[in-house]
């Protein structure tokens, strides 16, 4: 006798203040893909947020040993991660996002080669005093990225400096203001988020830093925030949609007991935008 498809909804637990959720458009249209697919199957997402990684794997606990989810997508890998070993531990079906874990499928991202592409667009431009207000280092997509970004500019012998922040508004003003005001100011700066680089352009504006004439922006992931603002920003652009819809993909293989093949996310391509020019003189 086979065994029984196992029931319930999806489960997706967000380690980030819930603040962001209503400000940050990733993980909404993020949401939305997986959410999409999955009702196609009369599957529904569960969605959690919580304080930090130790609740989250709280949560996987409950969820384990009450049954109510059939699955969870887990995101944000972090060096060190606990959290592939404690799900496989405790029998609770999961995909990641980002690297392969603990035997765990995986929807696999490439961070670095739309780092580089705009990288390159930059140094083309003239730009050799580059700055980054990166998301949290503790990230491995965050230590993918940098680690991209530092390559490209040694190679040119490019100066680079990176300022961690929380991908929130508040940080990327901050960070922003911090490097704009420094003894020696970049020309250009790459930003993790579209939050971060919105608020990046408003602070530039109120020290009257003009961009792109003195200042070039760049936004990883493209939203209606970026299109919107004067200048129209230049990004790092994913169909995040699509995203949502492979993992989506990759979990209902799982679910069915189906040989579950290596994905990875839609390639990100750079839009250029009004946001960059060639290096002011």
């Amino acid at each position: 006798m086979s065994e029984a498809r196992p029931t319930g909804p999806v489960g997706l637990v967000l380690a980030r203040p819930a603040r962001l959720l209503g400000v940050e458009p990733f993980f909404m249209e993020f949401i939305a893909g997986i959410e999409e697919r999955l009702a196609e199957h009369d599957l529904s997402l569960l969605l959690h947020v919580v304080a930090d990684h130790d609740a989250e794997i709280a949560a996987y606990r409950r969820w384990a040993e009450h049954g109510m989810v059939a699955a969870t997508v887990v995101v944000n890998r972090t060096d060190g991660d606990q959290r592939p070993a404690e799900l496989t531990r405790i029998g609770l079906p999961a995909v990641l996002v980002g690297e392969p874990a603990a035997g765990l499928p995986a929807v696999r991202t490439d961070d670095a080669g739309p780092v580089r592409a705009a990288a390159a667009h930059l140094l083309d431009l003239g730009h050799r005093r580059i700055a980054r207000v990166s998301g949290p280092a503790a990230l491995l997509h965050t230590r993918a990225r940098s680690a991209a970004l530092a390559a490209a500019c040694a190679e040119v012998g490019a100066e680079l400096v990176t300022v961690e922040a929380d991908y929130t508004e508040q940080s990327g003003a901050k960070a922003t203001t911090e490097l704009l005001t420094s003894e020696h100011p970049p020309t250009a700066i790459l930003y993790d988020n579209d939050v971060m680089a919105v608020a990046g352009l408003g602070a530039a504006k109120e020290l009257h830093v003009a961009v792109p004439g003195e200042l070039s922006l760049i936004a990883w992931d493209d939203s209606t925030l970026c299109r919107m603002a004067t200048p129209a920003l230049t990004t790092m652009s994913v169909d995040v949609h699509s995203f949502g819809g492979v993992v989506a993909d990759t979990v209902l293989d799982l679910l069915a007991g189906a040989a579950v093949p290596e994905r990875w996310s839609p390639a990100a391509r750079l839009d250029e935008r009004g946001s960059t020019a060639p290096a002011s003189r």
